[in-house]
């Protein structure tokens, strides 16, 4: 007798907050800025600059253009890596070659960044 009842409660429960669930699932979302204010998702891609272009759009394409200038230097600085690996010997590796490592990495780890961005 005690299990019917915990099932029907639980049955009743499902029925109550299913319409609330979907509710929930169905109204447009909402995030908050920075400012602390809610704002809903849709009026956040609508800003646009006085040149009348989508400020999202120019911040994609000026992080384009960064991403191609990172990744010529990057390409760049492995051959003249290569070229000081091809000099040096085997079991010595100058000071410079080990900055331009590091040059290398921090150039990987800022194209990375720019494209999680979005």
């Amino acid at each position: 007798m005690r299990d019917s009842t915990d099932r029907s409660r639980a049955r009743r429960a499902l029925l109550l907050f299913a319409p609330a669930a979907l509710a929930a699932r169905l109204l447009p979302a909402q995030t908050r800025n920075p400012g602390g204010a809610v704002v809903p998702d849709d009026t956040q891609d609508d800003v646009h600059l006085p040149n009348g272009r989508k400020q999202q759009d120019a911040i994609l394409e000026a992080d384009y253009e960064k991403n191609l200038k990172d990744a010529r230097d990057l390409i760049d600085l492995a051959r003249s890596f290569e070229l000081d690996l091809e000099k040096e010997d085997r079991f010595v590796l100058s000071v410079a070659s080990l900055k331009k490592l590091d040059d290398i990495e921090k150039l990987t780890r800022r194209i990375r960044g720019r494209l999680k961005r979005f």
